[in-house]
């Protein structure tokens, strides 16, 4: 049986980026609240910037510089503002799929010298658990014709891809590596294949 999406309530939110309207879903994979943040008129539409991004807490509301998810939410919505059109889809997949307490675990284990790969690893979970299944039901629900992927991950336009959405092209979203990132982003340039640039070291 297909899994079934709803779309439950629709309402303008205004924020710093302009106003965007919030559709708020539920579904019959999970219990979760995922929503899509849409700005535009996108009905129809193609080569739409979709950003599909995934929770992360610590980095999302508290501002943690161990990752690079808060800058990454932030400029989408800016992209997103700048086109005048635009989707933001929030998965509730924190810890790339691990969950909040597994991912402060696993936070612990990157202290100890553990590369955030490893770590998930060695607390019993895939390296990225992370599944976009409700995020093309959607995009699909959104009716949009085909879209530009707001990522610098080439394997989440491998999954939407064969979930039929078209992707037509990718957007980067690069935030600025410093001390606290640097190990972060390595792992997911190196492990992950995430297309990412540093700056020469000296």
């Amino acid at each position: 049986m297909k899994p079934q999406l709803s779309n439950l309530v629709q309402t303008p939110i205004p924020t710093r980026h302009g106003e965007f309207i919030l559709h708020y879903y539920s579904n019959t994979i999970d219990s979760k609240e995922h929503i899509a943040f849409v700005k535009g008129d996108v009905t129809g539409q193609e080569q739409i910037p979709v950003r599909i991004h995934s929770e992360c807490f610590t980095g999302d509301v508290l501002g943690s510089r161990r990752c690079d998810c808060g800058e990454q939410l932030d400029m989408a919505l800016q992209i997103i503002a700048t086109e005048g059109r635009g989707i933001l889809i929030y998965l509730r997949q924190e810890g790339r799929g691990i969950g909040l307490l597994k991912k402060l675990q696993a936070y612990n284990l990157q202290d100890q010298g553990m590369d955030t790969v490893d770590a998930n690893i060695h607390l019993g979970h895939l390296a990225d658990e992370r599944e976009y299944t409700i995020a093309a039901l959607m995009l699909e629900d959104l009716k949009v014709s085909s879209i530009r992927l707001i990522t610098n991950n080439p394997a989440k336009i491998d999954e939407l891809t064969k979930l039929g959405i078209k992707v037509v092209d990718r957007i980067p979203i690069e935030s600025i590596s410093h001390n606290e990132n640097r190990g972060y982003l390595k792992t997911k340039a190196e492990k992950m294949r995430h297309l990412l640039t540093f700056p020469k070291e000296d």
